[in-house]
């Protein structure tokens, strides 16, 4: 049932073998690795064992990709061994320039794929792209990891893929649910037969309700995966069916969204993940997506934490009056008045001019006039301030809500 023994570790072992694992991965990254050579110099590797100093280093951010490669040809010194050394370049849309290293299962997919029910002997019809992007390779190398045949099918040509698979037979899909949905509605119009795909692995987008009894009614057994094309595998669904799993060799992280802090689980924020990727290291890297810790373990028996799943993205940047406003901003707003718990600001039009509302939960000691001050002050913008009763606010992880009309 179990990919391997680390599933069903107890959660503190997993945690203390991964801290004792990173202050060399640390330690590598700041002597390969030329970005994270001037990000970390004053940090001492053998001092980051815990989540609390992991969380004092500061956070690279997916957006800051584009510029820091612009800077540093070709992945902005984020690398640790020489492009001609790596087994694949990428290119993804921004552009942003990918790398693949060289070993089994590079972008350790082959454990979602086997709680998937992927095994030995299947026969995978991969439909990720395998044109510049890493998709298809990294469903492939998890595939070939497993023992699994592929079809390197890609996308589009439907109906010569509805073909391909009345001819070959494959028992497993890889792809997105919206892609193995339209195949589904091809082969229907064909009349062909894809019968033979019995198990799915689903990615890159959301796994709705009506697309997942589309396939249960067509003897189909899917399941959703999460991951990005920098970091490889995050998280993955089980047979539980309650959440995703964080995969083994990864430390995640939900911060609030603009900054690098923690936050309590259940609460959404911000996913950010540290790597024990040789190649390519990747220390606190921010994804810019939203997610939360779901509490407990999972019913199928694999201890580690588990998270919602992707619920949005995190970069709530907005302009307003010709000015971007940032979550960082708005953080910096809470971090000088202790007296709030939790802040978000809503952008809005009144009388067609834009305006900026933060409501608060905090003590009833808040200064509203200090924290106009500091909106003010920080973002070069005027706003006004409201007192709200701890709780009022939704746990989505946003701290910027654009509410304007644009129709």
């Amino acid at each position: 049932m179990y990919y391997d023994a680390l599933e069903i570790r107890p959660p503190e072992e997993r945690e203390g073998e991964l801290f004792a694992a990173l202050s060399a991965q640390i330690a590598h990254a700041k002597a390969n690795a030329p970005y994270f050579s001037t990000l970390l110099a004053g940090v001492e590797p053998r001092q980051v064992a815990s989540r609390k100093s992991l969380a004092a280093l500061p956070v690279t951010r997916k957006s800051d990709l584009v510029e820091l490669q612009r800077l540093q040809w070709p992945f902005g010194g984020l690398n640790a061994i020489a492009p001609g050394k790596l087994a694949r370049l990428f290119v993804s849309p921004g552009p942003i320039f990918d790398a693949e290293g060289t070993g089994r299962d590079f972008w350790r997919t082959a454990r979602a794929m086997h709680a998937a029910g992927f095994r030995a002997g299947d026969v995978v019809h991969n439909t990720f792209s395998y044109h510049l992007t890493p998709a298809g390779s990294m469903f492939e190398t998890g595939a070939h990891a497993l023992g699994c045949a592929v079809i390197p099918a890609g996308t589009g040509q439907t109906e010569m893929q509805v073909a391909t698979i009345s001819a070959l037979r494959p028992n497993a899909y890889a792809g997105t649910p919206s892609f193995l949905k339209l195949l589904i509605e091809k082969a229907d119009e064909l009349n062909g037969d894809i019968s033979s795909i019995k198990k799915a692995i689903v990615s890159g987008e959301a796994f709705l309700v009506p697309v997942r009894s589309l396939f249960k009614s067509r003897g189909i057994d899917a399941y959703q995966a999460y991951g990005s094309a920098d970091l490889g595998m995050i998280a993955y669904e089980s047979v539980a069916r309650e959440g995703l799993i964080l995969g083994e060799k990864i430390i995640v992280e939900i911060v609030r969204p603009g900054t690098g802090e923690p936050i309590a689980d259940g609460e959404v924020g911000e996913v950010v993940v540290t790597t024990f990727n040789r190649d390519y290291p990747l220390i606190r890297f921010a994804t810019g997506d939203l997610s939360a810790v779901l509490a407990g373990t999972s019913p199928c028996g694999r201890t580690n934490m588990r998270i919602k799943g992707w619920m949005g993205r995190a970069d709530q940047t907005t302009k307003v009056r010709g000015m971007f406003v940032h979550p960082h901003q708005i953080a910096e707003i809470v971090k000088r008045h202790p007296a709030i718990h939790k802040a978000r600001l809503t952008v809005s039009h009144i009388d067609s001019a834009d305006a900026m509302l933060l409501s608060c939960e905090a003590t009833a000691s808040l200064d509203q006039e200090a924290v106009r001050n500091s909106i003010r002050d920080i973002t070069k913008l005027r706003g006004d301030v409201q007192l709200v009763a701890d709780g009022a606010l939704p746990n989505d992880g946003k701290v910027i809500e654009d509410c304007r009309s644009y129709t």
